[in-house]
């Protein structure tokens, strides 16, 4: 079956760090490198979902641009800006997941797939750290 996809792009600024408390902070320095700072350190994300499916033949739509951006805030935005991951984000709590781009992108990815309607389905994550380092995750 043809399908349409379309992006929408997102920011939030959040501060983390990288590190395994279960390691030493010598393993983790070296591991880590300056990620692994006991202080952490932030970023300036950028965030960029791809959702495909039909289009709609009423309204010309793959998704609902307003159902989107509320499942993006809810779960994108709210979740993150302004916080501390390692801090603010149970899934992301010392040890648990290690809050790299990578991780992000599959967190973000699965968050907003549970709450779109369907058929329309994510189909990749990409999120920024600055603008030489990205992370993408994908359905593919």
């Amino acid at each position: 079956m043809p399908s349409a996809s379309l992006t929408r792009r997102i920011s939030f600024s959040a501060a983390h760090r990288y590190s395994r408390p279960e390691w030493s902070d010598e393993k983790n320095a070296s591991t880590f490198g300056a990620c692994a700072w006991p202080n952490f350190h932030g970023h300036s994300y950028v965030c960029d979902i791809t959702v495909s499916g039909p289009i709609d033949d009423k309204t010309g739509f793959v998704v609902d641009l307003g159902v989107l951006d509320r499942i993006l805030r809810e779960q994108v935005k709210d979740r993150f800006d302004h916080r501390n991951i390692n801090l603010d984000v149970a899934e992301f709590a010392d040890g648990k997941l290690v809050p790299t781009g990578e991780n992000l992108a599959r967190y973000v990815f699965e968050r907003v797939e549970k709450e779109l309607p369907k058929p329309a389905r994510v189909m990749r994550v990409t999120v920024g750290e600055d603008d030489s380092l990205s992370a993408t995750y994908s359905r593919e």
